[in-house]
C-alpha cells in the first residue's frame, strides 16, 4: 500500500520532516520515491541538531532501512546529483545500495540551465521566478521528444547525438552569440567521467515497484513543490513544469491507484510562496508579513530567496483538497503563529463585490480579487501562549486547538500531525 505526501500550497510546507517522521523508528516503509520535478525542490530535515538539505534525492535516505528511488517523472542534473549525494555522505549518511534513479528519468544538461537563465532574462519583469536549474527547458525538450533519458547516458553515440541536436535547436532559438560561453564538446566529455560511477544508481523502476506492490510492501511517495505549482492545476504560467499533484504520482511512478493507503496534504498554518505569481493573502511590506518571514525563517531551501508570506487561505486549501483528495493533513509551523494575539484567515474571494465559487484559473482575476477575512482569537503575542515545542495535543493552548479544529471543519480533512518547531521531535501525532 502506498502513502503519498503532497504539498497543499506553493511548496516549502515541510514535507521532508513528515517523511522523516513516517520513516523513523520501527517504520515498515522500505521504499521512498520521488515522482516529479528536479533539484528545484527542497526539503530540510533536522536530526539531532544536524540539518540535512534534500533537493532531487528523496529524504527517505535518512532511514537506514529504506530504499530510495528518483522516479521516471523526474528530471536529473547529474553533477548536481553527485554534489548533493556527497554533501549528505559528508553529513554522515550511509547511502550504499539504497539510492536509485529510473532509467526513464530525463537528463537536465548544463545547456538546459543556460537556456533557463536566458528565458528568464527575456521575460524581464514578467519572469516566472524559476530557480534557473534548467527544469522548464528540460521538460520542454522531453515534451518535444528530443530529450535524453538517464538510460541514454550509457550509449555514448546516442547521448552525443541528442545533446548536439538540442544544442543546435537552442542556437536557432537564442542565437549563437547568447550560447558562446557554453561548449557542447566539454559537456559531452564530462559525461564520459560520469558513466562508470553513475551505473550503480540506475535501475528499471517498473519491476522494482511492481515487486514491492505484489508483496504488499508499504511505499512512501515524497511529493515535490506543491499543488499550486502544478503545470495543470497551479497558477499557470507561474508554475513549475511538472505535475506536482496526485496525478503526477501515477505518471511519474508505476504505483497502482488501487493500492493507496493515505494521501497526506502538508499545509502551513499560514501561507508562503517563493518566486513570482499571484498570492491573494500575501502581507507584503507590512509588519505581519515581516514577522511571519523572520519568525518562520522563511528562506527557500533551493533558491535561498526570502519567501513571501501571508495568512492561511481557505479557498486555496479547499481547491487543493478537491484535486488531491487528501485523507489527512500535516499542519506545519503552528509555532510561528505564537507571535500573534489574533489571527486572520481568508474564507472567500470576491471580484466586483461578487463571491467567486472556487480558486480562479486566470492570473488577472487572482491579482485583482479581494479577500474576505475572518479574525480568529490567537494564543500568543501579548497573551503569552506557546505552541513551540509542544509534543501532545492537550499541551497546546486552547485557542491553538480551536484554530486546528477550525481548519478541520472548514476543509473536511482531519489534521493528524501538527508541527510545533523545526526539530525532528517537534511533532504532535493525533
Amino acid at each position: 500500500m502506498a502513502t503519498i505526501v503532497l504539498g497543499v500550497q506553493w511548496g516549502d510546507e515541510g514535507k521532508g520532516k513528515l517523511i522523516d517522521a513516517l520513516l523513523a523508528g520501527d517504520s515498515n516503509f522500505r521504499l521512498c520515491c520521488r515522482a516529479a520535478g528536479g533539484d528545484n525542490a527542497g526539503h530540510t530535515v533536522v536530526v539531532k541538531g544536524t540539518t540535512y538539505d534534500f533537493h532531487i534525492i528523496p529524504s527517505g535516505l535518512l532511514s537506514p532501512n529504506c530504499i530510495n528511488l528518483i522516479g521516471s517523472g523526474t528530471v536529473v542534473n547529474i553533477p548536481s546529483f553527485f554534489r548533493e549525494l556527497k554533501k549528505l555522505q559528508d553529513g554522515g549518511l550511509d547511502t550504499d545500495g539504497r539510492l536509485f534513479i529510473s532509467d526513464r528519468a530525463h537528463v537536465v544538461f548544463d545547456l538546459h540551465q543556460l537556456a533557463d537563465r536566458l528565458e528568464e532574462e527575456e521575460l524581464g519583469k514578467g519572469n516566472i521566478g524559476t530557480t534557473k536549474r534548467g527544469i522548464g527547458p528540460c521538460y520542454s525538450t522531453k515534451a518535444a521528444r528530443s530529450g535524453a533519458r538517464i538510460g541514454d547516458i550509457f550509449d555514448k553515440e546516442i547521448l552525443e547525438h541528442k545533446l548536439r541536436t538540442i544544442h543546435h535547436t537552442f542556437e536557432q532559438r537564442y542565437g549563437k552569440e547568447q550560447l558562446k560561453g557554453y561548449s557542447v564538446n566539454e559537456e559531452i566529455a564530462r559525461f564520459d567521467t560520469y558513466r562508470e560511477t553513475l551505473a550503480s544508481f540506475v535501475v528499471d523502476q517498473v519491476p522494482l515497484i511492481a515487486s514491492a506492490q505484489e508483496s504488499n510492501q508499504p511505499i512512501l511517495v515524497e511529493g515535490a513543490n506543491a499543488l499550486l505549482l502544478d503545470i495543470d492545476a497551479g497558477t499557470y504560467p507561474m508554475v513549475t513544469s511538472s505535475n506536482t499533484g496526485l496525478g503526477g504520482c501515477f505518471t511519474g511512478l508505476s504505483i497502482s491507484p488501487f493500492k493507496l493507503k493515505d494521501i497526506v496534504g502538508v499545509v502551513k498554518a499560514y501561507t508562503t510562496r517563493v518566486g513570482s505569481g499571484p498570492f491573494p493573502t500575501e502581507q507584503a511590506d507590512n509588519e505581519i508579513g515581516k514577522t511571519l518571514q523572520s519568525v518562520g525563517h522563511e528562506v527557500g531551501v533551493t533558491s535561498g530567496r526570502p519567501r513571501r508570506c501571508g495568512w492561511f487561505d481557505l479557498v486555496l486549501a479547499k481547491y487543493s483538497t478537491h484535486i488531491n483528495h487528501y485523507t489527512a493533513f500535516n499542519l506545519t509551523k503552528l509555532d510561528v503563529l505564537d507571535a500573534f494575539d489574533e489571527i486572520q484567515v481568508c474564507t472567500a474571494y470576491k471580484v466586483g463585490g461578487e463571491e467567486v465559487p472556487s480558486f480562479p484559473a486566470g492570473l488577472k482575476m487572482l491579482e485583482t480579487l479581494e479577500c474576505t477575512y475572518e479574525t480568529l482569537p490567537g494564543w500568543g503575542g501579548k497573551l503569552g501562549g506557546k505552541t513551540a515545542g509542544c509534543k501532545r495535543w492537550d499541551d497546546l493552548p486552547e485557542n491553538a486547538r480551536k484554530y486546528v479544529e477550525w481548519i478541520e471543519r472548514s476543509t473536511g480533512v482531519k489534521v493528524r500531525w501538527i508541527g510545533t518547531g523545526p526539530a525532528r521531535e517537534d511533532l504532535i501525532v493525533r
